[in-house]
Parts: C-alpha cells; sequence; structure tokens
C-alpha cells in the first residue's frame, strides 16, 4: 500500500460527513482533493484540500480531478428531490463517479450508504442507495460499503431540528405513537469508521450504528430533558404531522420533512442488525452541547442549494 503524500478524493469535503472524513486523512498524512459542488465555497479546509468541481455532465474533468488518488470517498447524495434533482439523477451522476474513478485508475471506492438498503424498497432513497451498492460490488474496484443509520453532529440538520421545535414550542407532534426505532450514530465515529475500512484490502459492507437504540418518542423525550423543556409530545397521524411540516417549512423557508422520510422512519430502517460500531452515547454528546444544539434552525436549502 502506498504510504506518505497518497493522494485521497472526497466528495463534500466542504459539507457535513465529508469534512469529518477529510480531517481524518489529513490528520494521517494523506493529501486531499474534494469534489464538490460549491468549489468557491469558505470553509476552514479550503487551505488545505483542493477543490474540484463535481463535474457529472464532463466525464475528462472527473477523470482528471482523481487521477493519481488512490482511495475516492463518496457521500454524495441527495436528502429529497428538489428542482433539477431527483434520485434517479442522483444515481446516474453517482455511476458516473465511479466510471470516472475507474478510468482514472482509483483503487478502491469508500462509499457512504445507508441502513437497510434494498432493490425492492417501496422508498426511492434505500432503493436508490441499494442500486449503487449493487452497481460498485459489479464494478471490479476495491470497495468498502459504510452503511450510517442516522447520523448525528454539530452540523446535523435531524437532531438539531427537533431540539428547535422543542425550543420553540409548547406541542411536539410525533408520527403515529412514536414506538418505531433509530440508533443514532455520532459523525466521528462514522468518520473513524469510514477511514479505518478505506486503509484496508479486503471488500466489505459494515453498517455505521451507535450503541443507543431508542423509540422515536424516547429520543425525543430525551432531547427534550437535557433541554430543560417541558414538551407535551402528541400522538397524531402521520399525514396530519406532514401537513404541520409543510406548514412550517413556508415560514422557515426549508423542507423540514417529507412523506418519504417518515414513513422510512416509521418502517424501522434506520436500525443496524449488527454490533454497534460507534461508542458515543446521544445523551453525552447533548449534554455536551446542550447551549448550541437547537438554538438555531439548519436549512438544508440553504446548505445545498443556495
Amino acid at each position: 500500500m502506498t504510504l506518505g503524500n497518497e493522494i485521497n478524493v472526497v466528495t463534500g469535503a466542504f459539507s457535513y460527513t465529508g469534512q469529518y472524513i477529510a480531517r481524518r486523512l489529513l490528520a494521517r498524512g494523506k493529501e486531499v482533493r474534494t469534489l464538490t459542488g460549491h468549489p468557491q465555497r469558505a470553509h476552514p479546509l479550503s487551505n488545505q484540500v483542493q477543490a474540484f468541481p463535481l463535474a457529472f455532465d464532463d466525464p475528462r474533468l472527473l477523470r482528471e480531478a482523481l487521477r493519481g488518488a488512490r482511495v475516492l470517498y463518496n457521500t454524495y447524495w441527495i436528502r429529497f428531490p428538489y428542482g433539477q434533482q431527483s434520485y434517479e439523477r442522483a444515481v446516474e451522476n453517482t455511476r458516473r463517479l465511479f466510471t470516472a474513478a475507474r478510468e482514472a485508475g482509483i483503487e478502491r471506492i469508500v462509499h457512504v450508504s445507508i441502513s437497510n438498503p434494498s432493490l425492492s424498497s417501496p422508498f426511492p432513497y434505500f432503493r436508490g442507495k441499494a442500486l449503487l451498492e449493487q452497481d460498485l460490488r459489479q464494478s471490479g474496484l476495491s470497495y468498502a460499503i459504510v452503511r450510517p443509520t442516522v447520523i448525528f453532529g454539530r452540523e446535523d440538520i435531524l437532531i438539531n431540528n427537533i431540539a428547535w421545535l422543542l425550543r420553540h414550542f409548547p406541542l411536539f407532534a410525533l408520527f403515529g405513537n412514536g414506538d418505531y426505532q433509530l440508533q443514532p450514530v455520532y459523525v466521528e465515529d462514522m468518520a473513524d469508521l469510514a477511514v479505518r475500512v478505506g486503509h484496508q484490502q479486503e471488500d466489505v459492507i459494515v453498517d455505521a450504528a451507535g450503541p443507543d437504540i431508542f423509540s422515536y418518542r424516547e429520543m425525543v423525550a430525551l432531547i427534550a430533558r437535557i433541554l430543560e423543556r417541558r414538551v407535551w409530545l402528541v400522538p397524531a397521524p402521520p399525514a396530519l404531522v406532514l401537513a404541520l411540516g409543510q406548514l412550517l417549512s413556508l415560514f422557515v423557508g426549508d423542507v423540514l420533512i417529507t412523506r418519504d422520510e417518515i414513513d422510512g422512519l416509521m418502517a424501522n430502517l434506520l436500525v443496524s442488525h449488527e454490533a454497534p460500531t460507534g461508542q458515543t452515547h446521544l445523551a453525552d454528546w447533548l449534554q455536551a452541547h446542550v447551549t448550541e444544539v437547537g438554538r438555531r434552525y439548519a436549512s438544508e436549502l440553504a446548505r445545498h442549494y443556495r
């Protein structure tokens, strides 16, 4: 294995999960490039990471950005369709990235997927992830597929915005009775895992999941308790909560929640069936960041589309 000034490429090193992977690679002495939709964005890593555009429509530019690198860490995906972006387009874009990586001589791809993907899933997010896993396994490239459950950290949107709602409203509407489960994983633990499998040789598929499994109700109650907020958790029909979310979305200028996200959560797809790979407890992290989590609304549209 080539060491020293080995080049690694991270998609989205100026975004959420990608920046944590990039920081670990830099700490290991790797040269890091990023493929990003915002190559001119100011970021603390800008002076350490060479930025190239995610030029999905220009295979030559993609190849040139990847040429000479050994490992590609791919975090590219979309949370929901918006404007010209769709899951089908995200799948096609990622396939072009895989093709460019193979043609550029990339030796190994670490691909961030999702827990419990399935080709037969009724949810396009999980089905699209399964399609890409299949493509990567058949690509002939060495690969590591990392399947996170739901990731939390300072730049997180889901946990932060639950906390924001708890800080601002006396009621919190649950999707149904809130007894479906999820298993949050800390972004630092997920990045550690991604870099670790990136330096292995064998093909591997591994879940990235934290040490705690909560029901949705339990997790929301935990956040409220740590924030010292007395909030009434109200079971409600998912369609009603979605309508309330859409109304609030108009107020914050964002997409707060989608039907697919509600259905995927209620289908218990954000839980691993393997031993946990993360060590950080959500409660410990929340306690350490209680003064900041949920203080500001985190906008998906502002982060990725504006």
